[in-house]
């Protein structure tokens, strides 16, 4: 390792810490931060070279490695001129806040032959490693659900969400875990301390094939968690990453017995797994990559996954929790007329049926076994769920959300624009519309914009809706009002 020197640029909370593990490694050169107080206290600490600009560090031959731990949104400009300059990169999650970002750093890093290391630590856990070898020799049968929550209280990031800070480690792990992206994500958050900055979320991912994962976030918890469940059909596992036993199994399952569920419960097996700290394999790991010129335990494409879900989060939590398409391209598995027009950028799932003149518009995203008939038209930025059937000269402007097995009659119309002009651009002030699981919409309806039709709802033939619908209700009428019956 003698050939080998790693610079830390940024010397707080995290960075302290690889500081730590570098020196005790025996190839920390330098110290960066801008704090004056921190580095102080480093001098008396640590014997490296102390610099308060990173930028001394791009030129100087003998620094061959860096390990970035500065605030979220600088990591891809300090990484990518650290790899521009032809040092070897472990930069802390998330390496960007865009998956353009991202790539770009990738793309960079092969083509420079340099190594990047995003620093997801819980891969080099023994007992996520020794939870994955589990899952993937089928001791837990099916896998139903996943659960993980990071909470905390005092870890508040001033100008930043609580998704970006907590979730890049559970939902890589769950990543690592499953083997696959998942097909949509869905979040509600709340914004308490600043405005427009989420410090709690609840995220579902969603797998398909029944698996979903549960995340759980805040840093306004009354108490400091770190735990990942796994429910499966022979078992359960459970990961505490704070507690003293890491990882623990439960024999645990649900069988049936004169035609009704009963549990089986037994107290949980502790799995003993290697006590290494998590951090000093990853520095191991980035030495080694230097060293050997190899890739690291942490695969990039995953890392760029990461940052896919952790944006989608967020757009699904600021739109108030519709959820959002992860599907980075048309399913090969699709039929379009070939009268029909995609848009470069649309996204549509496998089975679905497009027919003669149909139009879809870029970013829309059209779910699995859907049927748009003949004339459709799907606005930017339309989400329309799974199994949802559209008859002919329906339009589907901007603002509408579909969720999963709605019916669109022919000819039913959706507006987005309360006061419609000629000669004014209202964009700003549309209103969104929501037809929620199971709604049935007649034949030549109009929905005014900015309701909701709820759960299992029926609008008859030639109604004119222009408020709310409840769950399962039936309203018919000019406008509609709801009648007696119920679906």
């Amino acid at each position: 390792m003698s050939n080998v020197r790693v610079a830390v640029v940024g010397c707080g909370r995290w960075g302290k810490n690889l500081v730590r593990n570098f020196d005790e490694l025996g190839v920390l050169s330098h110290i960066c931060d801008t704090d004056k107080a921190l580095l102080d206290r480093a001098r008396t600490a640590m014997p490296a070279r102390l610099r308060d600009d990173y930028r001394l560090l791009l030129d100087d031959p003998s620094v061959n490695g860096v390990a970035i731990a500065t605030p979220s949104e600088t990591h891809y400009k300090i990484a990518k001129e650290f790899l521009l300059a032809g040092k070897d990169v472990l930069v802390e999650k998330p390496m960007a806040l865009s998956v353009d970002e991202g790539t770009e750093l990738v793309a960079l890093a092969k083509e420079r032959g340099r190594v990047l290391l995003v620093g997801h630590l819980l891969e080099y856990h023994p007992a996520v490693r020794c939870l994955k070898e589990i899952v993937d020799a089928g001791e837990l049968g099916k896998i139903h659900y996943m659960s993980s929550t990071r909470l905390d209280f005092g870890y508040i990031q001033r100008g930043s969400d609580v998704l970006w800070t907590f979730a890049p480690h559970d939902i890589d792990t769950i990543l690592l875990l499953v083997g696959r992206a998942p097909i949509n994500v869905t979040t509600i958050g709340g914004d308490y301390i600043e405005s427009g900055m989420i410090d709690v979320s609840m995220s579902t991912l969603d797998f398909g094939e029944g698996l979903k994962a549960l995340l759980f976030f805040s840093w306004l918890h009354p108490y400091k968690e770190r735990k990942l469940v796994v429910i499966g059909d022979k078992g359960m596992a459970v990961f505490d990453d704070v507690g003293k036993d890491k990882l623990t199994l439960y024999p645990n399952v649900v069988a049936w017995k004169w035609g009704r569920p009963v549990t089986k419960m037994e107290d949980g097996q502790v799995i003993e797994t290697n006590s290494t700290e998590p951090l000093r394999l990853e520095c191991q790991d980035f030495i080694r990559c230097i060293t050997s010129r190899s890739k690291p335990r942490v695969s990039t494409e995953r890392a760029i996954q990461v940052t896919r879900l952790l944006v989608a989060c967020q757009e699904s939590a600021r739109s108030g929790g519709i959820p959002v398409m992860i599907d980075q391209a048309t399913s090969s598995d699709v039929f379009v007329h070939p009268t029909a027009t995609i848009d470069p950028g649309a996204l549509i799932g496998k089975g679905t049926k497009v027919w003669h003149y149909c139009h879809v518009s870029a970013r829309a995203v059209i779910g699995e076994q859907c049927v748009l008939g003949q004339n459709v038209y799907v606005g930017p930025s339309v989400r329309i769920g799974n199994g949802v059937k559209i008859q002919n000269n329906v339009s589907v402007y901007e603002g509408v959300t579909l969720e999963d097995n709605v019916f669109c009659g022919p000819s039913c119309v959706f507006t987005n624009d309360k006061y419609p002009r000629a000669t004014v651009d209202n964009r700003r002030s549309w209103k969104k519309t929501l037809v929620r699981k199971g709604a049935v919409i007649g034949a030549n309806a109009t929905v005014v914009c900015g309701i909701t039709i709820g759960y299992n709802a029926l609008v008859g033939a030639g109604a004119v809706v222009t408020k709310d619908v409840p769950d399962s209700a039936v309203v018919y009428g000019n406008p509609a009002r709801e009648g007696d019956a119920k679906c």
